[in-house]
């Protein structure tokens, strides 16, 4: 049985919609008339690829809520190990199922499916586009799959997957892990050590935090001295690094796997060329080549205008734009692969 905290992680009032469509004329209750399912959006990557900047990109543009489907980002708690979004990154958007749970409890695959359908059901209900974005493709398949909520018969689905090359991936695990520490990661964890804690629960899970037993351990010996302490906490620290590339690995397989065997229609969208740029030209390449594409994509799929005239768009939030004219498939396709 695990414990809720809280609902929602509250933030400003969303904004307003960027994207503005031209019908020429058409009778949009045609299209509300042929709907019959409601649409979700799920972003979908390894760790630290960027999925939660572009979740936020496109509930800034279609009124959306977001839905957080990260295993440990649910636990109330560690904010800077767990790598939980910040109420001023957020950027007005309300996010659900965000440090919610008692960090001591276990929360399962099954009760993401019972609390993420709630929370679906409730921002539909609110008029806005639900948006589920995290890591845990686990969480995300044990929704769309599950038999009893029967997922599928009450919504239509748009996987977008958010890829970057590995060996760049890796280069900035590393450097996330120094800004954490930086950020006082290790004051955090030391916060909640326990000697006697079990690692296989609740929010001690997370990457992070078992790595750092040895550390903690030798500072509490009197037999320690600072040389040894030091070359723990380095220890720590390079394995923290490590086992976040091997969970990247295995996030990447999750995906290759519901895309290969299970056939699921995943869009990929490569950020590769924006982590090879720095600063300005890197916000600059995202808005060209990750925000623009998926607007793409999203809009198509909400919309169903894959075929007819096309719509303007910002392809970020800072007044850049990109027009499509005649949007379809073999477009959208051009853009994003």
């Amino acid at each position: 049985m695990y414990i809720i905290r809280t609902t929602m992680m509250l933030c400003q009032q969303a904004q307003a919609p960027v994207i503005q469509m031209t019908t020429g004329g058409m009778d949009l209750s045609v299209l509300r008339r042929r709907a019959q399912k409601e649409k979700v959006v799920v972003v979908m990557g390894a760790t630290g690829t960027g999925k939660s900047r572009l979740s936020i990109d496109l509930a800034t543009q279609f009124q959306a809520e977001i839905i957080n489907s990260d295993k440990i980002q649910v636990y109330e708690g560690l904010d800077i190990v767990t790598n939980k979004i910040t109420e001023e990154e957020c950027n007005g958007v309300p996010h659900h199922l965000l440090g919610f749970v008692d960090p001591e409890s276990d929360f399962t695959a099954r009760n993401f499916v019972s609390t993420a359908s709630m929370a679906m059901k409730s921002i539909v209900g609110r008029g806005k586009l639900p948006i589920i974005a995290g890591g845990s493709n686990s969480f995300i398949e044990a929704l769309v799959d599950d038999e009893n909520y029967d997922f599928r018969s009450r919504y239509d689905v748009c996987f977008l997957w958010v890829d970057v090359s590995m060996l760049l991936l890796h280069q900035f695990v590393a450097d996330r892990v120094d800004r954490m520490v930086a950020a006082g990661m290790v004051e955090e964890v030391r916060s909640i050590y326990n000697p006697n804690a079990d690692y296989s629960k609740g929010i001690r899970r997370a990457i992070g935090v078992p790595e750092f037993d040895s550390y903690f351990r030798a500072e509490y010996s009197s037999s320690s001295d600072e040389k040894t302490r030091a070359k723990l906490l380095e220890a720590a620290i390079n394995e923290t690094k490590i086992n976040t590339c091997i969970l990247a690995h295995r996030q990447l397989e999750k995906i290759h796997r519901l895309r290969n065997v299970k056939g699921w229609e995943i869009h990929r969208i490569d950020v590769t060329k924006v982590f090879q740029k720095k600063g300005r030209e890197a916000d600059e390449a995202w808005g060209e080549l990750v925000t623009g594409p998926a607007s793409v994509i999203v809009n198509e799929f909400l919309y169903n205008f894959g075929h007819s005239r096309g719509f303007a768009a910002t392809a970020d939030g800072r007044g850049r734009g990109f027009r499509v004219a005649e949007t379809g498939s073999a477009m959208a396709t051009a853009i994003y692969n």
